[in-house]
């Protein structure tokens, strides 16, 4: 079981251009897209987070049960749905605002414990930002970390959201320690400063960069770097390929049983290059098509395939 610990929210996206254009409400949330992308991968994915009892709430659980994703730990409240409104530019790049206040994710619990047979745990976006919410998502990573499970940072950072950006980068660091896999875009690691080699060294086992169409790197503890290129497609919009990435990464170690430190030592070039690979067609499809709509196991071949 992989669980994915984070927020679950509707995207508002304009069907068309000005302030005033309409907007189709979307499934969203970093943590909610990963999950989604790890169960049509077919791996044995569970949500924990925090939802709300109304019918944006209900819809999200929804999507997620279609996906095939565990819902148990999911806990309910009646306040209401974060929303995220979305702008799209001229080459399908998303930018988003933050309707938050006093919405049900942010008021996530830590859990007594976690799934029965949990392998991993993924956390990232706004979740590890508001308050207090933020802080139970910490504690889970910590522990979760102590007891030896292998843990998934994704900051996806959202500036907008983050009042204090010298405290949160602080913060940022003092997770590493409890992370197995660090993931994160160029731009966020060109806004959190730091370099992929300093962040193995406070405890990462390996670091995994995304450069949009350019392809994704990753800096390894032995010292060694690999990278792939982007697959070429026709960009409808990038919504949720930083996510099916995140997804593809998780669903790759686990088939291959890399889900530690030890193991991901051991991937060595060949394992990386052809991971890489297929992470970087998962996110190509996920952007063929509006919306974060990740790709089935079907429509992506075998993780390890030498293609």
């Amino acid at each position: 079981m992989i669980v994915v610990a984070g927020e679950a929210l509707i995207d508002l996206v304009p069907q068309g251009t000005g302030a005033l254009a309409g907007l189709k409400p979307a499934r969203g949330g970093g943590p909610y897209n990963t999950a989604v992308a790890l169960g049509r991968l077919g791996s044995p994915t569970a949500f924990c987070s925090r939802v709300s009892r109304d019918a944006f709430g209900e819809a999200l659980l929804d999507g997620l049960r279609e996906a095939g994703v565990e819902v148990s730990a999911v806990q309910r409240g009646p306040e209401p749905t974060t929303l995220a409104v979305a702008t799209i530019d001229g080459n399908g790049s998303a930018a988003y605002s933050f309707y938050v206040e006093g919405t049900a994710d942010r008021l996530f619990t830590a859990p007594p414990s976690l799934p029965t047979g949990t392998r991993a745990v993924s956390f990232g976006t706004c979740s590890l930002v508001l308050e207090p919410g933020a802080s139970a998502y910490e504690e889970l990573m910590r522990t979760a970390a102590e007891q030896g499970v292998f843990t998934a940072l994704d900051p996806n950072v959202r500036a907008g959201l983050i009042p204090d950006a010298d405290a949160y980068r602080a913060r940022f660091k003092s997770w590493l320690p409890s992370v197995s896999l660090l993931k994160l875009s160029e731009e966020d690691a060109l806004w959190l400063g730091g370099t992929p080699r300093e962040w193995l060294a406070a405890g990462p086992s390996a670091v995994v960069v995304t450069h949009g169409g350019d392809g994704l790197s990753v800096f390894t503890a032995d010292g060694t770097v690999h990278s792939v290129p982007g697959e070429k497609v026709e960009v409808v919009d990038t919504i949720g390929a930083g996510d099916t990435v995140n997804a593809a990464l998780l669903h790759g170690l686990a088939a291959r049983d890399a889900l530690s430190a030890e193991a991901l030592r051991g991937m060595g070039a060949d394992g990386w290059t052809r991971l890489l690979r297929f992470a970087a067609r998962a996110a190509a499809v996920t952007c063929s098509r509006a919306g974060a709509e990740p790709p089935y196991a079907s429509e992506l071949g075998d993780v390890f395939e030498g293609s």
